[in-house]
């Protein structure tokens, strides 16, 4: 049987983009802790902005993808390319769905989601198998009460929409030329805007339910970024300046922190801003980061182990967060009487972030390397 050789040799790698991606998990977190103390309201919140952090994670997803695989497609077949995204991606889901289990009971809250403490453990586990594989779950089946696709582990929902964007990139768009890229990508920011600025919310919160509404938001949110994102990559219009980490770390603290623009009755206003930020300021970040080279040694570690959790940090915290919520909801404790618990739901997001990478993430990634790479030479 014959097969593609895959033996690559590596790339350079832009540690700066890493250690921005690592900043941005770690504002999502402190944004759903603040979210837990905003009454329901998404006009009153510090970290207003945060959920902006997912599209900004898409931009980074379609650049670092089109850098790593546009030129090996020679090299490389379609299922070899979904095999490697599987292994740097499908582990820490499993773990994700893994926690989310454990935790589930501990969420329980007569306000929040008072089907918890009822809820069969069959259901859970079956929840959770599906999980595993990504796959959403039909409303008739959601076991939280909140509609999402992975009652578990909430933010999973943008895993799913990252596979499609992949699935999409091999089988279509890496294909296409610049030009025929730039009108895709043109016309994706139209879609983006025309939901933002004329649509009903002034803003893309959403993408997590399978239903026809929440569908749209995710497909909204995710072809502009990440295909914007590959064009970049291509483009190769990057921006070199000095201290470009700690600008871009400043850029997209105050994307993801300034509050909520305008009111109730201009939602237009708020949706201009998240388009603008995601239409240009997210992609000059990103050209500014890709530019921009590490001077200290100092500024490499740090970047280097905010880039390693960044990821275990987004698919694991939210398990903290349902536990966090229906604390706070069903104790009417106010942001002054709660922040010291916040604080430790932050901590200990990155402790278990920290821990899933060295003794799960990183050891299972390298045996599947290993095995994938033994398989791939005896074809």
């Amino acid at each position: 049987m014959s097969s593609i050789s895959t033996d690559f040799k590596p790339k350079k790698h832009y540690e700066i983009l890493d250690g921005l991606r690592g900043v941005a998990a770690i504002l999502v977190v402190a944004f759903h802790i603040f979210e837990a103390h905003n009454g329901g309201s998404r006009f009153k919140q510090i970290i207003n902005h945060g959920y902006l952090a997912v599209d900004f994670f898409f931009l980074l997803s379609g650049f670092v993808v089109a850098y790593a695989y546009d030129d090996r497609w020679a090299k490389m077949t379609q299922w070899e390319f979904y095999k490697r995204r599987l292994i740097r991606l499908q582990p820490m889901v499993i773990m994700g769905m893994i926690i989310g289990a454990i935790f589930y009971y501990f969420q329980a809250s007569d306000i929040l989601f008072p089907q918890i403490a009822g809820m069969e453990v069959w259901k859970v586990i079956l929840t959770m198998v599906i999980g595993f594989t990504l796959l959403p779950i039909p409303p008739s089946m959601e076991i939280r009460g909140w509609g999402e696709m992975h009652p578990l582990d909430g933010p999973a929902w943008s895993l799913f929409f990252e596979y499609i964007a992949n699935i999409l990139y091999a089988v279509l768009f890496r294909k296409f030329s610049n030009k025929v890229m730039t009108i895709f990508v043109l016309i994706f920011a139209g879609m983006l805007i025309n939901y933002t600025v004329f649509g009903p919310k002034g803003d893309v919160i959403g993408g997590w339910s399978l239903n026809l509404e929440q569908m749209n938001v995710g497909f909204t949110r995710l072809l502009y970024p990440f295909f914007a994102g590959v064009l970049l990559c291509r483009l190769g219009k990057l921006i070199h300046i000095k201290g470009a980490f700690w600008v871009c770390s400043l850029l997209i603290s105050a994307v993801l922190i300034i509050p909520r623009i305008g009111d109730e009755n201009s939602l237009w206003m708020n949706g201009l801003y998240e388009s603008f930020c995601i239409i240009l300021v997210f992609p000059l970040i990103v050209a500014i980061g890709a530019g921009g080279e590490i001077k200290s040694a100092f500024s490499a570690k740090i970047c280097k182990l905010l880039g390693d959790i960044s990821y275990p940090i987004y698919i694991t915290h939210y398990p903290l967060i349902y536990w966090y919520f229906a604390w706070v909801v069903d104790n009417k404790v106010a942001l002054e009487d709660g922040y010291m618990v916040g604080i430790g739901v932050l901590i200990t997001s990155i402790v278990i972030a920290y821990l899933c990478l060295k003794l799960y993430d990183e050891p299972v990634r390298n045996w599947l390397q290993k095995k994938f790479q033994r398989r791939s030479k005896v074809a």
